[in-house]
């Protein structure tokens, strides 16, 4: 029988190269927030998977990004390096053909003496397949990586093989975690976090990432959950879009949210929630600070 390992992860790279995917994947579950945006994750975010012989602690972190536009920007890029800084191996992921600066700057981040896996993902859109095999050679040969692995976190294709790798550059040693625990993270986050999902994927280009959502109460009553949750803008003008007309589009926001909540957290639940005008508060170090950014 071979010894049983444990230790943590940390997936590491530019934005939009389908870490939060990919970490839903691994888990074979969703837990992370995901949107055809760039830097839709923003916190860090700990899935835990269980087998017969290991525990693998995945960290999915904010795609690293070389503009730093404001302080929620930079703060985003301290928790990308946190990520890699803190984990037994790295899962440096990038998408399938692509290597740009942001990529070079992300793989910078990685530590020295920690095992880097390249994590080549979405192969499933490389056409023809052939194409594939000389962007491999040329990925292996920037870095000393202990592997490369290409997957794809949509399909779920040669995924089982990444388990494989990453297991045996684990440590050997008893879990950290119990055997049934999946994240580190509380409902309240959870409901904060399927909230900004739905403002990505039903805004515009520019307006996600002027929002925040901030869960005002959180209130549990048997398997009832009631939420009042505010959504930030940093605008007037950006209100009257989020609102939608008449309301319908807070509305649908808030209902989708509100399933994929009652799915997560196996009971009913009853959402409210206002748009709020917070000018510049990606520049406040206070609310920063409230929103667990700093």
């Amino acid at each position: 029988m071979s010894a049983f390992r444990s230790g943590s992860v940390g997936l590491l790279g530019r934005p939009n190269t389908g870490k939060s995917s990919l970490l839903n994947r691994l888990l074979g579950q969703k837990l992370a927030i995901v949107s055809p945006r760039a830097q839709t994750t923003r916190h860090l975010l700990t899935g835990i998977l269980t087998g017969p012989d290991y525990q693998i602690a995945f960290v999915d972190a904010p795609g690293f990004q070389i503009r730093h536009r404001n302080l929620l920007n930079r703060s985003l890029n301290r928790r990308a390096g946190e990520a890699a800084r803190d984990a037994d191996v790295v899962a440096f992921v990038v998408e399938a053909l692509r290597f740009n600066e942001q990529d070079r700057a992300a793989l910078g981040r990685a530590p020295e003496g920690r095992p880097v896996v390249a994590v080549v993902n979405m192969i499933d859109k490389v056409r023809p397949a052939s194409r594939l095999l000389p962007y491999l050679a040329r990925l292996a040969a920037l870095h000393p990586f202990a592997a490369v692995v290409p997957v794809s976190a949509v399909t779920g294709r040669n995924v089982g093989e990444l388990l494989r790798v990453l297991r045996e550059l684990l440590p050997e040693g008893p879990p950290q975690y119990p055997a049934e625990q999946l994240t580190d993270r509380d409902e309240r986050f959870f409901a904060a976090e399927l909230l900004r999902e739905k403002l990505f994927r039903q805004l515009g280009e520019e307006l996600p990432y002027h929002c925040e959502v901030r869960i005002d109460t959180f209130r549990e009553e048997g398997r009832l959950r009631r939420i009042d949750a505010t959504l930030w803008v940093e605008r007037e003008a950006h209100r009257p879009i989020v609102l939608g007309a008449g309301g319908a589009r807070l509305k649908r926001i808030a209902t989708d949210a509100r399933r994929d909540m009652e799915r997560m957290f196996g009971g009913k639940v009853f959402l409210q929630v206002w748009v709020k005008v917070r000018p510049r508060w990606s520049e406040d170090p206070r609310l920063m600070r409230e929103l667990g950014y700093t």
